[in-house]
């Protein structure tokens, strides 16, 4: 990387501010993640921007910078100073980048007693036209309306296990879309938002086969947690998630097994709805585990959650039930870390407490793995025996969960199959005049830097909590309610079948005007 380009106009740069600017270029071209942290302010309140959010504390921007990869080659084109004090002063820059484009890094540095550091920056990227974390397909529109509606002049991110018209599915795996072929005609779901009047933007990433809840994956990268870009983003519906947040579609069709539109609403600060299982229509859908895989949407508002829903559940084409008493379930708080705990207190008033045994439910933990074996078992039927065919085609960490799933005991999975019914139809009943009011996940997103241990403990932490809904096969709706460590956490309304839409309006009537809880009016 060349040096530079020194100011051609303004006053002079104070002596060494532009030796450590090139040391900074050339930390960034060489991916040196040592030089890189130490050309920022070591403190809390260092900053970091771009289009893709707004990073706090020196912690915060090491962790993104690791987990980014480096950048393309670029050089400076033009710098400018102005001096701000006689240890401050601003720096702006224009990159140009090997491959054509330029983008503009503003930063402010402070001399401190050994070299001048970076305290605040701010990234103006080159125009992308296509973020590939996010989109596997984009268009404008990729597929246009097929009528008109209430969701006129929505649009749609469909995640990538959903067929749509022209093009073909890829689960999230480039080996899986290799073989693929364009299908003839888009997925029940995605015909219904179509018929509705809205266009499809794209076919947006997932984690692969959707057997995964961080966002992750090891083939196309991580797209962007757009409330806090050094958390990950929650999968498995990823990228409809990251869509959907950034602004760039109304509306995101995922499913959710396990909590894949639950979760990453939850750390997105998105509406995430996982419909009553079966009512909305999965003909065309990749399954993971029938049993418990609904069709559901991420939406910024309640309002387009109900006309997303409207359009896709028409009226009187399934029982519709009012939703029942609000109640707090004293084990699905426990399960949450305690800021998280503190958090849900802090809204929801004077919400009566009910337990497990009052519901005559079984415990969470058992719950889990009553989830975690019949969906392995679902998970193997459906994708086993082309897994078995292309070795090594899965990334490690969906490989691995698809290996354990395979390997569970035979004597185990048959009983968890002998139970599962009786356990459903339990859990339906315990709903009939109830609402469980819970957060969604234990706690805020990981960090993008979590390893695989600290990934797999959130992991078991929340499917502990999204086991009972799944299981239930019950509505189970996360609001964008509460923040935990400046960053969001869902609050979760699980009602009883064909409470969908009565658990949207329930929510957003407690957001606008704080009835019922102890959220402030207005809080939406």
């Amino acid at each position: 990387m060349t040096a530079a380009a020194r100011p051609t106009g303004g006053p002079s740069a104070p002596t060494g501010l532009l030796d450590a600017l090139d040391a900074y270029e050339r930390a960034l071209a060489d991916d040196d993640l040592a030089a890189l942290d130490d050309a920022f302010v070591r403190s809390a309140d260092t900053l970091r921007g771009d289009d893709r959010g707004l990073l706090v504390g020196h912690d915060a921007i090491s962790t993104f910078r690791g987990a980014r990869g480096g950048v393309a080659p670029r050089h400076l084109s033009r710098t400018e100073v102005r001096v701000l004090a006689e240890d401050l002063a601003l720096v702006v820059c224009v990159a140009a980048f090997r491959d054509g484009g330029s983008g503009l890094q503003t930063q402010l540095w402070r001399r401190q007693a050994d070299r001048w550091r970076i305290e605040a920056a701010h990234v103006t990227g080159r125009s992308r036209p296509l973020d590939t974390t996010v989109w596997r397909v984009v268009g404008d529109p990729l597929l246009p309306p097929t009528g008109r509606g209430r969701l006129d002049g929505a649009t749609v991110a469909v995640k990538d296990l959903y067929a749509v018209a022209g093009h073909r599915v890829g689960a999230g795996n480039p080996t899986y879309l290799q073989e693929s072929v364009p299908v003839p005609a888009s997925a029940a779901a995605v015909a219904a938002l179509l018929d509705a009047g809205a266009s499809v933007r794209g076919i947006a990433r997932t984690d692969e086969f959707a057997y995964a809840l961080t966002g992750r994956n090891e083939h196309h990268g991580t797209p962007p947690n757009g409330a806090d870009p050094s958390r990950v983003p929650g999968g498995s519906s990823s990228g409809s998630a990251s869509a959907v947040r950034s602004g760039v579609a109304d509306v995101g069709l995922g499913t959710d097994t396990a909590g894949s539109l639950r979760i990453p609403a939850s750390y997105q600060g998105l509406w995430g709805l996982r419909t009553t299982h079966g009512v909305v229509d999965r003909a065309g859908l990749l399954p993971l585990a029938p049993s418990f895989d609904t069709v559901g949407w991420l939406t910024r508002d309640a309002d387009t959650m109900v006309r997303a829903l409207d359009a896709s559940v028409p009226h009187g084409s399934h029982p519709v039930s009012e939703s029942g008493a609000p109640v707090v379930l004293a084990e699905l708080l426990a399960a949450a870390d305690p800021a998280t705990q503190d958090a849900v207190h802090a809204v929801v008033g004077d919400l009566p407490v009910v337990t497990l045994d009052d519901l005559g439910l079984p415990a969470l933990d058992d719950l889990r793995e009553l989830l975690r074996l019949v969906q392995g078992a679902e998970a193997t039927a459906a994708h086993g025996k082309w897994i078995a065919a292309h070795p090594g085609a899965l990334g490690a960490v969906v490989g691995q969960r698809f290996a354990a799933a395979a390997a569970n005991p035979p004597d185990l999975v048959a009983e968890a199959l002998r139970r599962f019914p009786g356990v459903r139809a339990a859990i339906r009943a315990a709903l009939v005049d109830r609402v469980l009011v819970t957060p969604t996940a234990p706690g805020p997103a990981p960090s993008l830097g979590a390893g695989a241990e600290e990934l797999e403990r959130v992991r078991t932490a929340t499917t502990t909590m999204t086991a009972l809904a799944s299981v239930g096969g019950v509505p189970s709706l996360s609001v964008p309610a509460l923040t935990v460590d400046d960053a969001p956490v869902g609050l979760c309304l699980t009602g009883g079948t064909g409470t969908d839409r009565a658990l949207v309006t329930t929510a957003d009537r407690w957001l606008r005007d704080g009835v019922g809880t102890g959220l402030p009016a207005g809080a939406a």
